[in-house]
């Protein structure tokens, strides 16, 4: 749900996807692992439902978050990124308010909502717990 206008704020966030340009852009400037241009070009338009922070003065896209999942029973909050010349701005908060806004009209009772989180203390705020021992989390990387 995009932000209520207000005339001090250089930031809105938007409903919408970044380019895929911009997105990689955004991924390194965070520090996050690379992805590949036709990577990001085939996944980002199967999302569903992304928000983009943009500093309004200079209309650059400085922070980035999505959901992907099957829409039903698994949701994926993923690609949280804010451009380290804007963190600690609020930006991340509200980016993930509006991806929390969705799921609350959207997701069904009982869906799982799930992240691979890279901050401490972040996402806890919004009610997300470590899975250990329960579960763990695993990835590996396609060559």
């Amino acid at each position: 749900m995009p932000d209520a206008v207000d005339s001090t704020d250089p930031y809105a966030v938007r409903e919408e996807l970044p380019d895929p340009e911009t997105f990689l852009a955004l991924r390194e400037a965070a520090g996050m692992p690379p992805r590949s241009l036709e990577g990001v070009e085939r996944g980002l338009p199967n999302s569903l439902y992304g928000v983009i922070a943009v500093h309004e003065p200079t209309d650059e896209t400085v922070g980035m978050g999505r959901i992907v999942g099957d829409g039903g029973t698994v949701f994926q909050i993923t690609d949280m990124a804010v451009h380290p010349d804007h963190q600690r701005q609020g930006i991340g908060t509200r980016i993930v308010d509006a991806l929390e806004s969705y799921l609350e009209e959207t997701a069904p009772p009982n869906a799982y909502v799930n992240l691979m989180a890279d901050v401490d203390g972040f996402y806890e705020r919004f009610g997300y717990e470590e899975t250990r021992p329960e579960s763990k989390g695993m990835f590996r990387r396609t060559d």
